[in-house]
């Protein structure tokens, strides 16, 4: 077997990233497209809110080295979201922002010499964090969370996992063991890796259970994240949840299987409605932010 040990890394100092900071969507002074749809979703998101229902935001790494987490950061500070939940690109483009403030390689340059995902401070500081999270009986996202607190990574303000764990909304990190950047290095434990991840899909699942009359958005995960929500969605209703009723929302640029029958289709039979965003991160979810915060029946629960 290929002996992971040997494995070479190098500084992340070193790399070049194609998302740096200044790239990042301001809150407080962007332009929003008009886009189908919105309207109705941002009216979904506001009257689950005034009813005190779950708001979810499920999403794919893209969404956070689009430069979108500044956007998610303020609903989250205004009391919009209740869970935060993402795929491991998610933990790492959020991870390397708080740490250097920039993310996002040339995957093509660097698997000409295999150096492509051996960022040394990216592989070995979030498998330690996991260990810990771990052996803490923690989730795979709170233990990032509190390691980018504990360690005050220099911008950790725009982390939307730091934040999360600072504001203590669940946040949930949900991986396919070998499709991460974190585990091709030698202090990946596979073991730790799978107890922090199934941690939270426990945590997820607590949120689904009580999600009726609520919104369920996911923005960008073609696979992984609709797969979890409906296990997660089939687990609350088996031991007797009543989980119906709610909104889903579906974000990406193409229409896929997966996302369609997921999120938008199959939970229509338990009385859902489901809406189709189509577009580009860095025009949709500004005008989900937009369309929120401007609703006339919007008022802010700061957290």
């Amino acid at each position: 077997m290929v002996d992971f040990d040997k494995v070479r890394t190098y500084p992340i100092a070193e790399r070049d990233n194609k998302f740096t900071l200044d790239m990042m969507i301001d809150p407080a002074r962007y332009l929003a497209a008009g886009i189908e749809n919105m309207d109705a979703l941002a009216d979904a998101v506001v009257r689950a809110k005034r009813k005190g229902r779950r708001v979810v935001v499920m999403m794919g790494g893209a969404v956070i080295k689009e430069g979108c987490g500044a956007l998610l950061i303020d609903l989250m500070e205004k009391g919009v979201i209740d869970h935060i939940a993402g795929n491991g690109a998610v933990s790492i483009h959020d991870f390397e922002i708080a740490l250097i403030g920039q993310t996002s390689e040339n995957v093509q340059n660097g698997l000409r010499d295999g150096s492509f995902g051996m960022a040394e401070e990216t592989g070995a500081m979030m498998n330690l964090a996991i260990r810990d999270a771990a052996a803490k009986g923690e989730g795979y996202g709170h233990g990032i969370g509190r390691m980018i607190a504990e360690r005050e990574l220099p911008f950790r303000d725009s982390s939307v996992l730091y934040n999360a764990y600072r504001l203590g909304i669940p946040a949930t990190i949900h991986v396919a063991v070998g499709g991460d950047i974190i585990h091709q290095h030698p202090l990946c434990d596979g073991a730790a890796l799978g107890t922090a991840s199934y941690t939270d899909f426990r945590i997820i699942t607590d949120t689904v259970a009580a999600m009726a009359e609520g919104v369920l958005l996911n923005i960008g995960s073609a696979v992984l994240m609709p797969e979890v929500f409906l296990k997660a969605l089939t687990v609350a209703r088996n031991v007797g949840h009543d989980v119906a009723r709610f909104t889903t929302a579906n974000f990406d640029f193409l229409d896929m299987y997966r996302p369609r029958t997921r999120v938008l289709q199959w939970p229509e039979a338990l009385g859902c409605t489901g809406i189709d965003i189509r577009g580009g991160h860095r025009d949709t979810v500004p005008a989900l932010h937009r369309g929120i915060v401007n609703h006339e029946l919007f008022e802010p629960n700061p957290r």
